[in-house]
């Protein structure tokens, strides 16, 4: 795999609780910054934008 661009999610707490998501051909890929090496969470574009919207209007309705 290419070397991607990681960028750290604007809602990171303090420490190591931070999500990280990087762009990559025809996928989005999001890692847990408490262990860079391993599981990478790979989606299409779509379902990225999917669950997107869904923790957005589930977050308006708390």
């Amino acid at each position: 795999m290419a070397t991607s661009t990681w960028q750290r999610s604007s809602h990171c707490a303090q420490g190591e609780a931070c999500i990280y998501v990087a762009a990559h051909d025809d996928t989005i890929n999001v890692m847990e910054s408490s262990d860079p090496a391993g599981a990478i969470l790979r989606a299409t574009p779509a379902a990225w934008a999917a669950l997107v919207r869904t923790v957005k209007d589930t977050a308006h309705h708390d």
